[in-house]
């Protein structure tokens, strides 16, 4: 019985796995897509074995995962796929409600710890459904969103005041920030070593392929029509998919804030395979 591994369908993904997928022998592996928010939950129960997942889900049950060393989808400034998208300045949104996507509590956290500690504010936050709105039809001021639905705002809604997070939080911090780490169960582990070492060396090895071909992959991706290949290309330039020592000062820095504004219960340890 081979692993069970989350596949996120987002283009911030779309590298990695088609290099997994394309350079290496998959046949034990079985993909299950979704969005973060239900590979979160289907990570925490057991139902997949390991998949990008959100930071701040690694921070809520550190004890049940291992983190994969040298992986992550970060950004280093601006991300261009998580904005928080307003009628107004983002300095006159102190005390006003804010929706937010369902799909990714990272996202979520970073929103909140950078308006309650970074700008002082106090806001209220309501879930929203985004697929096919602009923050204009909203009963809000502004509108967190991110991945794909962030890309299409982006090319569709210019009139909008936009603010990226991975940008703001470069820009008060100092740091990059991680938006998912690799994680895979703890007992998974435990009971598949030699499993869990393989998709290891997999994933280092599909990275450095991804980031050496991704001009190959933009022209040969057909998934994202919606982006002209050089739109995608720029994009995929963007994210940092390393984990290096700065990188894990960021995501400890971001839980630190979290547990300091009350995310968060702990700062947790974090723990690699």
């Amino acid at each position: 019985m081979g692993l069970t591994i989350g596949q996120i369908d987002y283009a911030n993904c779309f590298p990695i796995f088609s290099a997994l997928q394309k350079n290496f022998d998959c046949s034990a592996y079985r993909f299950v897509r979704g969005t973060p928010a239900t590979l979160n939950k289907m990570l925490l129960s057991g139902e997949i074995d390991l998949c990008p997942s959100s930071s701040i889900a690694y921070a809520r049950s550190a004890e049940k995962y291992r983190l994969i060393p040298g992986l992550s989808i970060s950004s280093i400034g601006s991300v261009k796929s998580v904005f928080l998208f307003s009628r107004v300045p983002i300095e006159k949104l102190d005390g006003m409600p804010i929706g937010l996507t369902v799909e990714s509590a990272t996202s979520i956290a970073l929103l909140k710890i950078i308006l309650k500690k970074y700008y002082r504010f106090t806001n209220r936050f309501f879930p929203v459904v985004t697929a096919r709105t602009s923050a204009e039809t909203q009963c809000c001021p502004a509108i967190l969103v991110i991945g794909d639905t962030a890309l299409k705002w982006s090319q569709d809604f210019s009139g909008l005041y936009r603010y990226d997070l991975g940008a703001l939080w470069l820009s008060l911090t100092g740091l990059p920030f991680v938006f998912a780490l690799w994680m895979i169960r703890d007992d998974v582990v435990v009971r598949m070593p030699e499993e869990a070492a393989r998709i290891k060396a997999h994933l280092l090895a599909a990275k450095e392929l991804a980031v050496s071909t991704l001009e190959t992959l933009a022209a040969e991706s057909g998934e994202y029509a919606w982006m002209n290949r050089e739109t995608l290309l720029d994009y995929w330039k963007t994210i940092s998919y390393d984990l290096t020592p700065w990188h894990v000062e960021g995501a400890r820095s971001f839980f630190r804030d979290a547990a300091e504004t009350g995310i968060l219960e702990r700062e947790p340890a974090l723990r690699f395979l």
